[in-house]
């Protein structure tokens, strides 16, 4: 008697539990790359429009007249320019409030700065903790459907009076697909969760960075009407 091992026939003949277990398995999979296609394209569109803008900052152009481009471009914009419109905003806003204080108003544009940096942090996060969960418990949910599958094949099993590696092997290899599914969810998803962190973690080093460079600009003109830097 000859059996059938491709992965759609022995699915066919699968426990329901374990079918259920692979259809997870793989809607997750699915889900995950699509998130990871979106990320990678999300994360290169802010790479390049920030490199624009620091390139454009550090040009030499009038400060306000990047904060009002900046104004108009807030939604298209890059997560530097956001920052650098808050941190204008606020200096702006406190300059009209007659405060003159260096400190105070340095202290008032960082602080509009780090709310800025943070929101954005929290944007670029998006779908990371989705993908570091799929890492970490497809696996799990595989090994699940497998044990669920071998449990069910000796229950079978032990009705039969003569058992040989021709009546397991079918049943064996059903569940065992559960757990080769788990991981080929898991191991991409791991691995474009260690890429994005390590690309959000260099971005966000480069908005810190950022940040006091443009809060040292900001100070020098405190006393002054903004101007060109």
């Amino acid at each position: 008697m000859t059996h059938d091992f491709s992965v759609i026939e022995l699915m066919l003949n699968a426990s329901w539990v374990v079918q259920a277990v692979v259809l997870l398995l793989i809607g997750v999979s699915v889900t995950s790359w699509a998130a990871i296609f979106r990320k990678v394209f999300a994360l290169k569109r802010v790479r390049h429009l920030t490199d624009d803008f620091e390139r454009e900052f550090w040009s030499g152009g009038n400060l306000q007249d990047l904060y009002a481009a900046a104004a108009r471009n807030a939604r298209e914009g890059s997560p530097m320019e956001r920052i650098f419109a808050s941190g204008m905003r606020e200096f702006q806003k406190l300059r009209e409030r007659r405060i003159t204080q260096p400190d105070a108003l340095l202290d008032g544009a960082r602080r509009a700065m780090r709310a800025a940096y943070q929101r954005e942090l929290d944007a670029l996060e998006v779908n990371l903790s989705f993908l570091g969960s799929v890492g970490s418990v497809s696996p799990y949910v595989g090994l699940f459907g497998t044990v669920w599958g071998i449990m069910h094949a000796f229950t079978g099993l032990a009705a039969l009076t003569q058992v040989t590696l021709a009546t397991v092997a079918p049943a064996i290899a059903e569940a065992l697909v559960a757990t080769a599914i788990g991981l080929f969810a898991a191991i991409p998803a791991v691995l474009a969760y260690n890429r994005f962190a390590h690309d959000i973690d260099r971005l966000a080093n480069r908005l810190e960075t950022f940040i006091e460079e443009f809060s040292n600009i900001l100070h020098r003109h405190a006393g002054v009407a903004p101007a060109g830097h």
